[in-house]
């Protein structure tokens, strides 16, 4: 009888624009699977996402989902691209006709597709029902208990109310949003003893008020890890980026005792990019959310320990041991560390931007914050490939998009390809030679005044919503006087420190540092972080070849691999796992 009940608030989703194909589907479904399975059906991807976000917050289950190929705005593909970030266990199916076959077998790889069916499906006894059955015989046999979502009281224009959404986020804690000014909000504020003065409140999945928690508490009430297991390890890597995360697989997937330690949340800045379309292997695109994910659930797999909210404030050697230390005063020692910190975004200096983070101003793409721009005028501040793609995110909502560019053109920092997505995207414009002067409001951002670069001439208009991406900084001041780094903050490694040949004046080895090795033997580096990668760019004997000092975001992805297989026989020739 449990189970039955269990089954019985179970979804089954179907996905056609047309209607008389949806009903039909529908009622296949329900003749078969009525009595045991909730069917759900939609009529575009748009709906249906959005019926999936709402089964979601109810911890309600979905065990399959078909979708329809050809649907105008958003195609099956892009449909169930996008529903695997909010049900990653569901199996998924795509209905084709027989000319699209092509597609459903692409979409295999895209999007991790379970199955496609032909249509008609009929007899249905035949063609439908015996895929269903495995599909979900083979969805039953995982652990997919719904898991209780957390809570978060806040208002809009609460920085740190922003804060805390998007980290869970990032961190994939699915959560609740609830405004303080609302009947609900309200209702919460006042069981948790609450008055609205102090916010964010978060009410974790065991009923459990924190108020304005800061990100290790709410980590460790939210279920993410945040305290090692030992004490020492083979490998630790610090930095959860792309190269962290690369760095980790190939660590454990080696047999090292690995630890990763990130301050915030897995991904980095690749994380936060809602659509990366030149990575390898996904000729549709993948969100950086996804890959990350991906990566995350690998590093995993092998073994890795993955260490949430902790920030290393100092490193050292003592002896042949590396020791890493966390602001709350402890620390743990390895053989190795792999120093993976990446970069952040650099903060615009206008008068009023400061006072109005996360108010309206944002640095990246702050993904949580895409519901609350529909139909709004958006503003972003960057001209390369990571502004586009939250230009393109944002601009499927918003009213208009505009990039302020303050170069004379795009050309310089961004990919052709995406220069001519936003050429074919109507309610995007691009100003060049545009800065932001100022930014204006009480309490959240309302207007900004614009300056031409060129004539000096400058225009108010109002804005609620401005996204900053404007070059990166290395986030590594806390190595200084422990390695060296250049005069921007990034870190030297192997040839860059032996520029005439010889080793760093304290290096003690006979041996020259290994190519990705620091001016502390034992301490490598990977990533934005490394001062070689972040001032080396494409060669220009290439044809199309951009400088760039700053890749993007596959591009990075696909370069950390690398370092982290370089890495991974550096261990493994200095010694044998412990």
């Amino acid at each position: 009888m449990a189970q039955a009940d269990a089954e019985a608030r179970t979804v089954i989703m179907t996905v056609d624009d047309d209607p008389g194909v949806s009903r039909a589907v529908a009622r296949d479904l329900r003749r078969r699977y009525g009595a045991t399975y909730r069917i759900v059906r939609a009529e575009s991807g748009e709906s249906a996402l959005d019926a999936l976000r709402e089964l979601k917050l109810r911890g309600d289950l979905v065990a399959v989902i078909l979708a329809d190929y050809r649907m105008p705005q958003m195609n099956g593909i892009e449909f169930l691209e996008q529903a695997l970030d909010v049900y990653p266990g569901a199996r998924r199916v795509l209905l084709t006709a027989y000319a699209d076959t092509n597609a459903a077998i692409d979409a295999i790889n895209v999007v991790d597709l379970d199955h496609y069916l032909l249509k008609p499906w009929d007899p249905p006894e035949e063609k439908l029902y015996p895929v269903l059955d495995d599909l979900l015989q083979a969805w039953r046999t995982g652990d997919h208990r719904p898991v209780p979502s957390t809570k978060v009281v806040g208002h809009r224009w609460s920085a740190r109310s922003s804060e805390v959404r998007e980290f869970l986020a990032r961190n994939q804690v699915p959560y609740r949003w609830y405004s303080a000014d609302e009947p609900e909000g309200r209702r919460l504020l006042s069981a948790a003893g609450q008055d609205g003065q102090r916010l964010p409140v978060v009410v974790t999945p065991d009923g459990t008020p924190l108020v304005e928690p800061e990100a290790p508490e709410l980590a460790a009430r939210v279920g993410l890890a945040t305290t090692p297991t030992a004490d020492f390890y083979d490998l630790v890597v610090i930095g959860g980026g792309p190269a962290g995360l690369g760095a980790a697989v190939y660590g454990a997937s080696e047999g090292l005792r690995t630890v990763l330690v990130e301050r915030s949340a897995t991904g980095g800045q690749a994380g936060q990019s809602s659509r990366i379309e030149n990575y390898l292997g996904f000729p549709d695109g993948v969100s950086g959310g996804q890959l990350t994910e991906r990566a995350r659930r690998q590093a995993a797999k092998f073994g890795a320990e993955i260490l949430t909210a902790r920030e290393v404030t100092g490193l050292e050697a003592n002896g042949a041991a590396r020791v890493v230390r966390f602001s709350d005063g402890s620390a743990i020692a390895a053989h190795s560390v792999i120093l993976a910190t990446g970069v952040s975004y650099r903060q615009l200096t206008a008068p009023g931007t400061e006072d109005l983070a996360g108010c309206g101003v944002f640095y990246g793409s702050a993904l949580t914050e895409a519901a609350s721009c529909q139909g709004h005028d958006v503003y972003i501040v960057g001209g390369a490939n990571s502004a586009r793609q939250a230009a393109m995110y944002l601009a499927r909502g918003a009213k208009s998009v505009t990039l302020l560019v303050r170069g004379d053109s795009l050309a310089a920092s961004m990919s052709y390809y995406l220069i001519q997505q936003i050429e074919e995207t109507p309610n995007i414009r691009v100003r060049c030679s545009t800065v932001v002067e100022s930014a204006h409001g009480d309490g959240h951002l309302e207007r900004l005044t614009l300056r031409d670069a060129e004539s000096g001439a400058t225009e108010l208009v109002d804005a609620q919503w401005l996204f900053v991406f404007i070059g990166a900084a290395p986030l590594t001041d806390w190595l200084d006087g422990t390695v060296l780094r250049d005069e921007r903050g990034f870190i030297l490694a192997g040839p860059d420190l032996t520029p005439d040949g010889r080793p760093p004046a304290d290096w003690e080895l006979d041996r020259p540092p290994y190519h990705l090795e620091t001016s502390v033997p034992g301490v490598f580096v990977a990533g934005d972080a490394r001062a070689e990668f972040s001032t080396r760019a494409c060669p220009p004997t290439v044809p199309g070849a951009v400088l760039n000092p700053r890749p993007a975001e596959a591009g990075r992805f696909l370069a950390h691999a690398a370092c982290g297989s370089a890495i991974r026989q550096v261990f493994h020739d200095q010694y044998q796992p412990g």
